[in-house]
């Protein structure tokens, strides 16, 4: 007997489902049929919910954009952070904190997901942008951050970051990552009008987890 859920609970199933075969086998080698065998639906229903393979991928994608620009919201609206407190959370917030999310990142530097990658870096400016706005503006309010353009000077900020820094785009050696990090950081400074060396911490958006 099929079992009947409501319409949220089975997108999640197949979302939750399509992520560890993509995973696994990788996007490519991922079929709709491999999706309707392991979520255990007709074709039907599959398609219902999403008209193809590549807009399940683009579901995975938003939803892992959606949950870090939540935490990022979360974080912004707490009275109880200085500002740099708030920059440097939402900061970690961003970075990969499972090895699914790793996995996911290896899948857009595949080839075949380019347009995917470049959607899922403008969707992350787009929505990063208005949190990160509403900190910068508290700065400037309490006289941390001097600038007349808040808002672009994030988005000048986020693109640089998402696009300079991103492993499958550039082939930095390490000595010339560092020096482009701390370019980055100066030319933060610089556009915010903030104290200079106060945003040293931003260095920690960059630096990779010890291995066991």
């Amino acid at each position: 007997m099929r079992i009947s859920k409501e319409p949220e609970e089975r997108k999640n199933e197949i979302l939750d489902t399509a992520e560890m075969l993509f995973f696994s086998k990788g996007y490519a080698k991922t079929t709709v049929n491999d999706l309707l065998q392991a979520v255990g639906i007709a074709k039907g229903t599959f398609y219902y919910y999403f008209k193809s393979k590549e807009e399940v991928m683009d579901a995975v994608v938003m939803r892992y954009i959606d949950t870090a620009v939540t935490a990022a919201g979360r974080i912004a609206a707490r009275p109880d952070l200085t500002v740099h407190e708030k920059l440097l959370q939402i900061i970690m917030a961003q970075k990969p904190d499972s090895a699914s999310k790793e996995q996911l990142i290896e899948q857009f530097h595949q080839s075949e997901n380019a347009l995917l990658h470049q959607r899922s870096l403008a969707e992350t400016i787009l929505r990063l942008t208005p949190v990160l706005t509403g900190v910068i503006e508290q700065g400037i309010e309490e006289k941390v951050f001097h600038t007349p353009y808040p808002q672009e000077s994030v988005e000048f900020l986020l693109t640089a970051s998402q696009f300079l820094f991103d492993e499958g785009i550039f082939k930095w050696q390490p000595e010339e990552l560092m020096r482009k990090i701390q370019a980055f950081i100066h030319t933060m400074e610089l556009m915010l009008g903030a104290q200079q060396g106060s945003l040293g911490y931003v260095m920690q958006m960059f630096e990779q987890p010890a291995e066991d």
